[in-house]
């Protein structure tokens, strides 16, 4: 049997430009969300529009990347593992993300004007 693996892989939009965080460790990270869509076409034979929402991250050399080439509207395949954590907001909620980590995006398409 092959081992269980957490792998991800998406192709979609940038649904913003990436943030970009750079810590004093000299470590850098970008976040974005990305837009994948589907459809179908209901039981009336009209076409419906899916569009599913993902936080996407990215460290190191890619967030650097990422930061210097990918725009809103920029069409990229992103590969990684889905990562679940928890935290508390501002006023003391406890919060629950489930992101991304990329180890590896391919630009797609032509380039995007600003």
């Amino acid at each position: 049997m092959e081992a269980l693996v957490n792998k991800v892989q998406l192709v979609g939009n940038l649904g913003m430009n990436p943030e970009v965080v750079n810590f004093d460790s000299g470590k850098s990270m970008a976040k974005f969300s990305l837009a994948t869509s589907s459809s179908y076409k209901n039981k009336a034979g009209e076409k419906i529009e899916d569009t599913q929402w993902h936080r996407i991250v990215v460290w190191g050399k890619s967030a650097e990347i990422a930061e210097k080439y990918l725009k809103k509207g920029s069409k990229v395949m992103v590969e990684g593992k889905l990562s679940n954590r928890s935290y508390e907001d501002k006023e003391g909620n406890k919060r629950f993300s489930t992101e991304i980590v990329a180890n590896n995006f391919l630009m797609l398409g032509g380039k995007v004007s600003e």
